[in-house]
């Protein structure tokens, strides 16, 4: 499909998910699957799209058996070129698409020891350590806690509310009391910064489009505010305004990345392993694995079952015979 075509076709896709409010990285990463299908059958024009279940079923069983993507990655590419035949070429797909299915695989998370959780933090400093406090003292996903609002964090009932969380729940996980004061001094610094920003006209920050409009002036308002704003001001992709976002997550899996590298540690270390080294010390504790999959958000209790392998001791348990020798 010829580059002006493609555009006009993308920008039929954006126009449509703005109108229904989707989020900016549903909007990117359904644009960019679109993208690679049309590249994929080198369409040149939109005849190409015909027989849309023929051709989605030919894309999907190349992601799985030549690129070898991960089940959920397969189901995005087809729930984005569903997306783009049933509500932008209003043409609904009436045959089943029995493509080949990506292999699921049984991945056991990296999990740190406390002691090396502790040596990371220490060598962390400013934004990134308080983040990363919050990843592991309150199990919570690098998107979940950039996005956090400043009305989110209760100091005295010791909770943190996760709104819009994977599958756009919400949720309630404990909060550390130990980084109070860390929290409070960072906040009075942020809350400066946006009387500066109100001072120049600005201040607005992102609200979703059901809340903006139940509190039209909740947008410039101290407790909506995100906890972790950027450095900078920049323009909404979506409205054009310009507004104060949240912290990229990039500065924070960068500065993660250094720390893990400066103590020396042999493990493949990222945000997400604060997250389940927060849930594996929490069963080794003796918690409840029913109450961890609710700090976590879990739908399902067979994903949270899967940090009870650090109760283990070697192989599902089993003492090596060479330690009886």
């Amino acid at each position: 499909m010829s580059s002006s075509k493609d555009k006009r076709l993308l920008d039929e896709v954006r126009d449509y998910m703005r109108l229904k409010h989707y989020s900016i990285h549903t909007e990117r990463a359904y644009c960019d699957w679109i993208k690679r299908f049309i590249h994929f059958h080198q369409m040149s024009s939109r005849d190409d799209l015909k027989n849309g279940e023929q051709k989605i079923e030919e894309f999907l069983t190349y992601l799985a058996v030549k690129k070898n993507v991960a089940p959920a990655t397969q189901n995005q590419a087809m729930n984005a070129l569903v997306f783009l035949y049933k509500r932008v070429l209003k043409t609904p797909l009436k045959e089943e698409i029995n493509a080949v299915r990506a292999g699921k695989k049984t991945n056991i998370p990296i999990v740190m020891t406390r002691d090396e959780v502790r040596e990371v933090m220490s060598v962390m400093e400013g934004v990134p350590q308080l983040i990363v406090k919050f990843l592991y003292g309150c199990g919570l996903r690098i998107m979940e806690t950039v996005r956090l609002r400043v009305q989110d964090v209760d100091y005295k009932m010791k909770t943190v509310i996760v709104r819009s969380g994977k599958g756009a729940k919400d949720r309630i996980t404990t909060f550390p009391e130990t980084i109070t004061p860390l929290l409070q001094n960072h906040l009075a610094k942020v809350h400066i910064i946006h009387n500066q920003d109100l001072s120049h006209g600005f201040g607005e920050v992102y609200l979703p489009h059901a809340l903006a409009r139940k509190y039209p002036n909740a947008n410039r308002e101290w407790n909506w505010q995100y906890v972790f704003p950027s450095k900078n001001l920049s323009k909404d992709p979506m409205t054009g305004k310009i507004r104060r976002h949240h912290v990229d997550p990039s500065v924070v899996n960068k500065a993660i990345k250094v720390a893990a590298k400066k103590v020396g540690l042999n493990k493949r270390i990222t945000s997400h392993t604060f997250r389940h080294s927060f849930a594996t010390h929490l069963l080794e504790r003796g918690t409840d694995i029913r109450t961890i999959q609710a700090l976590l958000g879990h739908k399902d209790i067979s994903t949270t079952m899967i940090y009870t392998h650090v109760l283990q001791q070697g192989g599902h348990g089993v003492v090596s015979p060479l330690d009886d020798l």
